[in-house]
């Protein structure tokens, strides 16, 4: 419903200038004012809510390699043989109960705490690339350098709410101790709220203590300081690593995505009501879990569902069965009153107009499912194998013009503008009325990326396309950027746990078991 009393809010407020790259302050997570749009009938949630009771209580869960979760859910009730474990309704939803509906993701600047959950938004870049990509060095394998450019950017842009995790893999670093680098520039080269490490249970205790450095001990216990991805296995199977990761966030409380990466058709059945069933069986299992573990730990539902290119067996990305899927998803989420992770993808393989599109098409989907965490809504590309500058520059437009349209319509005696009409006369023109005068420079959407000028002016300034302007966005960016204050003596302790911890890494055989 329309606001009918406030005043209108100036377009300017939450942006920075459409052509600067330097961040204007805290981030300003966004707040829906349209209401969700519905993909599902309510009697239809009920009926895949059902059958995901089914799947938990009858098929089961396979808990692999880890006999210490078998034993927990066994003394809590769920019926254990083997490695199979059934949970009936009550049981389940006595633990689904306990997740908070809406939780405060703690930054180091304290000005960008966020709110998650409820009709908050918040966008987040990509994540988990094994290779970079610009207009001037092409594709290439990541490296340090690039996590460490593409950190600086998501500092850069207030439209990213959150710094993101794995911006892309820093593949000149030793496997065993490249988390640490990361977390290291996460915490030093940005100064908003971040990812934990997710690849073995004892990097995820590097999360955990090196953000225990930064705010506490006690502190991240309140509020947690990182939010962590552990993905399900399907169909309906959990490991070790996932097990073991789990337990460590949720012991220190500190807040995890909890969901399924299932690609439809080769992981669930072709028909998107049976996957979104099993989505929300694997994640409501997984979350009930981490409250056995500790109550009150801050969890997220929302899964990651591409389909199958059935002529390829690729994953396609952006589709309308995506864009539906991003939809229920939050339905279902909504009835557990949980906050609801989504996501903005596509499988475009260089910066084009597929690539645009097929994102545009989910983030509509995130946005109008009412998505509370917007994962890969900057930079994805390649289905996710590649981390791109120009596109994340792109994504900033289309998230920006997104943050525009999700904010109410305000209808008031100022915005109505009846005297301004007075002033006109039949015929005549608004531009040197005082309501336009009083406006000019905010009454409508100004980009990032476009160029609204006539085709003789572009030709004239280059004739450069939007990924041109983008490259020339992000490097202007990386220029101006000038790293965010840190205590001198968090920021060395943050140093020696690294450098201790690599000594302890290198050559250790068994850390990745």
């Amino acid at each position: 419903m329309a606001d009918t009393s406030q005043r209108p809010r100036r377009r300017t407020s939450r942006r920075r200038d459409a052509r600067s790259a330097r961040p204007t302050g805290p981030v300003s997570p966004l707040t829906y004012g349209l209401a969700p749009l519905e993909a599902l009938r309510e009697d239809q949630v009920e009926e895949i809510h059902r059958a995901s009771m089914k799947l938990l209580s009858e098929n089961g869960m396979l808990l692999i390699d880890y006999p210490p979760a078998l034993e927990r859910l066994r003394s809590h009730g769920v019926k254990v043989e083997g490695e199979m474990a059934w949970i009936d309704e009550d049981t389940l939803m006595h633990f689904v109960n306990m997740a908070p509906s809406t939780f405060t993701l703690l930054a180091r600047n304290r000005a960008n705490d966020l709110p998650v959950g409820g009709d908050r938004i918040i966008f987040a870049p990509v994540y988990g690339p094994a290779f970079a990509m610009d207009l001037d060095n092409g594709r290439r394998p990541s490296t340090l350098e690039d996590f460490h450019n593409f950190a600086k950017l998501t500092y850069m842009t207030p439209e990213l709410h959150h710094a993101g995790g794995v911006l892309a893999e820093p593949n000149d670093i030793h496997v065993d101790e490249r988390h640490l680098d990361m977390l290291l520039g996460h915490l030093t080269l940005n100064d908003k709220s971040h990812m934990g490490s997710v690849i073995h249970s004892d990097f995820a205790r590097d999360t955990v203590t090196m953000d225990e450095i930064v705010f506490g001990a006690d502190a991240i216990r309140r509020d947690p300081a990182s939010l962590s991805i552990v993905s399900i296995s399907s169909p309906m199977r959990m490991d070790e690593r996932m097990l073991s990761v789990l337990e460590v966030y949720a012991e220190a409380k500190q807040a995890m995505i909890l969901a399924s990466f299932i690609i439809v058709g080769a992981m669930s059945p072709t028909t998107l009501a049976a996957t979104i069933a099993q989505q929300n069986a694997e994640s409501l299992f997984a979350i009930a879990y981490a409250q056995m573990v500790n109550p009150g730990t801050p969890c997220i539902q929302g899964p990651f569902l591409p389909n199958v290119d059935m002529k390829t067996g690729s994953p396609a990305f952006g589709t309308p069965e995506n864009a539906l899927a991003n939809i229920a998803g939050g339905q279902l989420a909504r009835r557990y009153n949980l906050p609801y992770r989504t996501s903005a993808c596509n499988a475009a393989n260089t910066v084009d107009a597929q690539a645009t599109y097929e994102t545009q098409m989910a983030l509509w989907g995130a946005t109008m499912g009412h998505g509370n965490a917007i994962y890969h809504a900057a930079g994805w590309l390649e289905g996710g194998l590649v981390a791109s500058f120009e596109k994340l520059i792109i994504d900033v437009e289309m998230m920006q013009m997104m943050a525009e349209f999700v904010e109410p319509l305000v209808v008031n005696e100022e915005t109505l503008a009846i005297e301004a009409m007075r002033e006109v006369q039949p015929g005549g023109h608004y531009f040197g009325t005082s309501h336009t005068m009083e406006r000019y420079d905010s009454a409508f959407y100004s980009p990032v990326v476009s160029d609204w000028t006539n085709f003789e002016n572009w030709k004239e300034a280059g004739g450069l396309d939007a990924a041109q302007r983008a490259n020339a966005i992000w490097k202007q960016a990386i220029n101006d950027y000038e790293q965010p204050p840190l205590d001198p003596a968090i920021l060395e302790e943050l140093e020696e746990y690294v450098e201790r911890r690599k000594r302890e890494l290198i050559g250790a055989d068994a850390v990745l078991r």
